[in-house]
């Protein structure tokens, strides 16, 4: 005779909750269930990200502004440079140090064209900044506002969408 155990009756997980008499599925769902310090920092990382944006198109606007000043004050700078040049040749300067000042006068051009590029830059900086924020506001504000409202767990961005 053998000493060895035989089973009579193994059922899996799904068969002992369907001879439980319990009408529910069977389920192994054991997904974390939402807490409190979940939602506050959901709703601190949206807060944040929209902030980052806001701060990221002010930024890009001062830039902008700073940008437009330099532009101005090279332009400035580059006249008086070739002025103090021409009252330097009136007064019989060297020609070599009359060159640096048209070179200076050059320079401050070349300064001034490259600041108005960047400009151009971060203008369009803040304007793609103010883009994604208001692409980030109207894809997520919904779901931020449902998350407030309600206490439940909420789906993800674009599981109800209609299609």
């Amino acid at each position: 005779m053998s000493d060895a155990i035989e089973p009579t009756n193994v059922q899996s997980g799904s068969e002992v909750a369907a001879n439980s008499g319990s009408n529910l599925p069977a389920t192994t769902d054991n997904a974390p269930k939402p807490t409190f310090g979940g939602l506050i920092n959901g709703i601190i990382n949206f807060l944040t990200l929209t902030a980052r944006f806001v701060a990221l198109a002010a930024a890009a606007l001062l830039l902008k502004e700073q940008l437009h000043l330099l532009k101005a004050r090279m332009r400035s700078d580059a006249a008086f440079a070739r002025k103090v040049a021409e009252l330097c040749g009136q007064a019989g300067v060297d020609a070599y140090f009359l060159g640096l000042f048209f070179e200076t006068a050059n320079a401050f051009d070349r300064v001034a064209e490259a600041s108005g590029e960047l400009a151009n830059a971060a203008d369009q900086m803040e304007a793609d900044a103010r883009g994604v924020h208001a692409a980030h506001e109207a894809e997520y504000r919904g779901i931020y506002e449902a998350v407030q409202a309600s206490p439940y767990r909420q789906p993800k961005p674009g599981f109800n969408k209609v299609r």
